[in-house]
């Protein structure tokens, strides 16, 4: 009987989630690898207060993984769970506050979140990209001129070209598990996602980034569907844009697959050629959510990474 493949998920927020939705139909051995740069909302507040990993897109893997039983289930509503109220709890997310209370007793990052994967039986792992809390910093060039811009939210959302990106610090503290995870995969995912919060950090962390290029794992990207509207931020620049940033900071990035669905793809694009140029192969498939044309269908999704994975 063959072993199931070995997959590590990259990226952050609900994209990851998405992604990782579909793997889990397919195997049981994946790792997730999540950003750790959100400074806001709930996770940015615990990460102002405790100087811990913002948990957020962390909570959100580990509810994407969690067992498809009663259990499982019922844990990953409870930790999405968020509180409303008149004071401090307000707007907090309850596995938000079980992750930081497990670091803040324990202060072992992974320990923790392996302790709340035990407890909602994920099915496979969910690991930091860094064992501290990053930054994003951006340069943009507007009508009006640059603007450097720091912050997550900050940078994902900005107006304008981005003229350059980098992590703070710009040497972290990597994640020996997720190197280690990345070193003995089968297949590499990365997006989709928030282009610049959730995919890039990826490749701006030199270890991680060394670690993927030299990996003997098949790396498969997942090109963004289109945004409603191409001026809300970086995430809605065409795919050549953002393959080409990618290649920017990780010039020896190789892939050997990348999926993009037709509607994102426009009559006159070069995607192929560059694709085939980096020795890939670009595979354009029906992967949108009905009646969300904005956001990939975890259903199809599964469908193509299997065609990939057999």
């Amino acid at each position: 009987m063959m072993r199931s493949p070995r997959v590590v998920a990259l990226g952050g927020g609900h994209g990851l989630a998405t992604t990782l939705t579909a793997l889990r139909a397919i195997t049981s051995e994946i790792i997730a690898i999540v950003t750790v740069a959100d400074n806001g909302g709930s996770s940015g507040r615990l990460r102002e207060e405790f100087g811990f990993l913002p948990p957020g897109d962390l909570r959100m893997a580990l509810a994407a993984l969690c067992s498809d039983d009663e259990w499982g289930r019922s844990w990953a509503e409870i930790m999405q769970y968020r509180f409303t109220s008149e004071g401090d709890l307000n707007g907090h997310s309850l596995g938000n506050l079980l992750l930081t209370a497990l670091w803040d007793r324990d202060e072992d990052i992974v320990a923790g979140l392996d302790r709340v994967g035990a407890l909602l039986k994920v099915v496979g792992r969910v690991l930091p990209m860094a064992s501290e809390p990053l930054d994003i910093e951006g340069e943009f060039i507007t009508s009006e001129g640059s603007e450097l811009v720091q912050g997550q939210i900050q940078v994902a959302t900005a107006k304008g070209k981005m003229e350059s990106l980098r992590l703070i610090p710009a040497s972290p503290k990597v994640c020996a598990q997720s190197l280690q995870a990345i070193a003995d995969s089968d297949f590499i995912t990365m997006g989709p996602g928030s282009w610049l919060s959730s995919v890039m950090p990826h490749v701006l962390l030199k270890e991680e980034a060394a670690a993927i290029a030299n990996s003997s794992a098949k790396r498969v990207l997942v090109f963004n569907m289109p945004e409603a509207d191409s001026t809300n931020e970086f995430a809605g620049y065409t795919p050549e844009e953002h393959l080409d940033l990618l290649l920017r900071k990780a010039p020896n990035m190789k892939f050997d697959y990348a999926f993009i669905d037709p509607t994102a793809l426009s009559p006159h694009s070069n995607l192929q050629v560059v694709i085939e140029g980096l020795g890939g192969e670009l595979l354009v498939r029906d992967l949108v959510q009905d009646g969300a044309p904005n956001h990939h269908d975890p259903k199809k999704l599964t469908s193509a990474f299997s065609h990939i994975f057999a």
